[in-house]
């Protein structure tokens, strides 16, 4: 199984990649007990290392394939292409790799801003997260298992609105929709380019959750591993203070489940789409 940073000042560290020169660079990665690379933390490092190469511009998009699992003992390199520089948009390649095997790819696609018509969404119609128990409250009863795991220190505050994977397990009507608040869990810098990379690493570790529940298990009790990841980013986002992701699971088959998330911040604009795929093996026992 894998865990998360346990600190939202160690995550955003984990995430300065070291440039080695105009296009190579290098970063650490979060050691788990199963040493495995987390997919989120990866994409969200490849995403920073492309931002590095396009000064003035912030993530507009990225669309990942994950092709091999790594060492997360060990560094990975991020080689970033430059696929284009147009009057409005650039393009970059990113491949990470471990030992000369690539782990990752991604595309990256970062934009100027421009005053132009607007449209969006609404914001669901959901409780407001001070209404709300923290995931510590709601999962106390079960802090014993998997050594702690589901009330383990993490780098956000979750609160779900929709029952947490943990108990819709148990549940006997199990739904496709899975709707949460997040935030920091302390104060962070609010930036454009570490927003865009914190929701890269946000949703890669929480959006599969959706079709994780509709299996009838939960991310510590399947193996899962993420095939590919596509985030649109519409606006800046803080996450010092709440953001609403509304996830949902259209599709499972072929060992493999769809998510997709909507992220608004809580005055109500739309500041992130996401989509995954992710695939399964056999289920663990506690």
């Amino acid at each position: 199984m894998s865990f998360s940073a346990s600190s939202i000042a160690d995550l955003i560290a984990s995430l300065d990649v070291e440039q080695v020169d105009e296009q190579h660079f290098v970063a650490d990665q979060m050691d788990n007990p199963a040493h495995h690379i987390v997919g989120g933390h990866i994409a969200a490092q490849s995403l920073m290392a492309a931002s590095r190469t396009v000064p003035g511009r912030t993530p507009h998009s990225a669309h990942a394939y994950y092709l091999r699992a790594g060492d997360a003992r060990r560094p990975v390199e991020f080689h970033v292409e430059v696929a284009r520089d147009g009057g409005t948009l650039s393009t970059r390649r990113v491949t990470a790799r471990q030992d000369g095997q690539v782990l990752i790819e991604m595309l990256a696609s970062f934009s100027i801003e421009i005053d132009d018509a607007e449209h969006q969404l609404p914001i669901p119609a959901v409780p407001q997260p001070d209404s709300l128990p923290s995931i510590h409250e709601q999962l106390r009863d079960y802090a014993d298992e998997f050594g702690g795991h589901w009330v383990r220190k993490q780098p956000f505050d979750l609160r779900y609105v929709d029952v947490p994977p943990r108990l819709a397990v148990e549940h006997p009507e199990r739904s496709p929709k899975m709707r949460m608040w997040w935030r920091a869990s302390e104060p962070q810098p609010v930036d454009p380019v570490l927003g865009s990379c914190l929701l890269t690493y946000l949703s890669g570790t929480t959006m599969l959750e959706a079709a994780v529940v509709m299996r009838g298990a939960t991310p510590v009790t399947t193996f899962n591993a993420l095939i590919d990841h596509a985030l649109w980013f519409h606006r800046p986002v803080d996450l010092t203070d709440w953001v609403l992701s509304e996830q949902f699971s259209p599709s499972g088959l072929n060992g493999r489940g769809l998510a997709s998330a909507t992220m608004f911040n809580r005055s109500g604009a739309l500041v992130c789409v996401a989509t995954q795929e992710v695939y399964f093996g056999a289920e663990r026992t506690g």
